[in-house]
């Protein structure tokens, strides 16, 4: 008998719940919309006996479901669990040995950002769900993509967000030497569906620095957390950074923030800070802000 155990985990869409996996299930990702679509898939028709199960997704460390409006996943969540506990522990099929695993046609293409020293890399579907940084290879021992990229001598840093990855170089390379080659390499793994991040570490990876905001905080560092997840972190991501909350000094009415990525060490960063950041929260906050300072992720 086996011995999966699977946790649940909420996804942005709330019809679609993941139940992560502490094993590999299946060889490949694919996705079943009804009954007859999961021939091949014992576990999906199996789900596909539940009244209210729309869509089944399987990935090799995940099964996901997508629900009809009929109900809440809080009423049937924890059930489903079970289920699928009991069915892979007893032995039950994931997918017939003869499903041909299809590669997914895959684009990356390079984008510069305002630091010199970090090009960012952009894929046409999701790579992770929350923004990783990498200093090292020993930081990404759970993140397969990033372990391979520190393979390259001169990656020296990897930022991952969304559906992009974000890489600093060491000066020994320039990028017109080898952005084709990085992208080429990103290219292939993902369309060969080869493991991005292990899905059951990605939470427990995120930055220490965000710890502060997972945490109950005061009114005016839950409004400088809105205004930066609303007005700052969409422009710092299309430049291939991240910028995280740290805290707030109330008596000196300052703010730390964290930035990573193409963010972290960048030349225009701190005017960045002072005249866009800084201004805005001052605008927005009157007699709240007076400076806001950055760590460098």
């Amino acid at each position: 008998m086996q011995n999966i155990k699977l946790t649940i985990e909420k996804t942005s869409n709330p019809a679609i719940l993941k139940f992560n996996s502490n094993e590999s299930l299946a060889s490949g990702k694919f996705e079943c919309k009804n009954i007859e679509e999961a021939k091949d898939f014992p576990v999906a028709q199996q789900l596909f006996y539940l009244p209210f199960v729309k869509t089944v997704f399987i990935s090799e460390y995940f099964i996901a479901v997508e629900r009809f409006n009929i109900l809440e996943w809080n009423e049937v969540q924890d059930e489903v669990k079970k289920q699928l506990e009991d069915y892979l522990n007893d032995g039950g099929l994931v997918q017939n040995e003869n499903v041909e695993v299809k590669k997914v046609p895959v684009t990356v293409y390079a984008e510069s950002t305002p630091n010199p020293g970090v090009m960012k890399f952009v894929a046409n579907k999701p790579l992770v769900e929350n923004g990783l940084e990498f200093k090292n290879i020993d930081d990404a021992k759970n993140a397969p993509l990033a372990q391979n990229l520190f393979h390259f001598p001169f990656v020296k840093e990897v930022f991952m967000d969304k559906n992009f990855v974000s890489i600093t170089k060491f000066d020994v390379a320039t990028w017109e030497d080898v952005t084709m080659e990085v992208r080429e390499f990103i290219r292939s793994y993902i369309e060969d569906g080869k493991p991005i991040i292990d899905k059951a570490s990605e939470l427990l990876h995120t930055d220490s620095h965000s710890d502060s905001v997972t945490v109950a905080l005061d009114e005016i560092s839950s409004e400088i957390v809105a205004i930066l997840d609303e007005y700052v972190k969409p422009a710092v991501a299309s430049d291939g950074g991240n910028i995280l909350f740290k805290s707030y000094d109330s008596e000196k009415k300052s703010v730390h923030v964290v930035l990573q990525g193409a963010c972290s060490g960048c030349p225009s960063s701190t005017f960045t800070l002072k005249n866009g950041i800084e201004n805005m929260l001052k605008e927005m906050l009157p007699g709240k802000v007076a400076t806001v300072e950055a760590i460098n992720g």
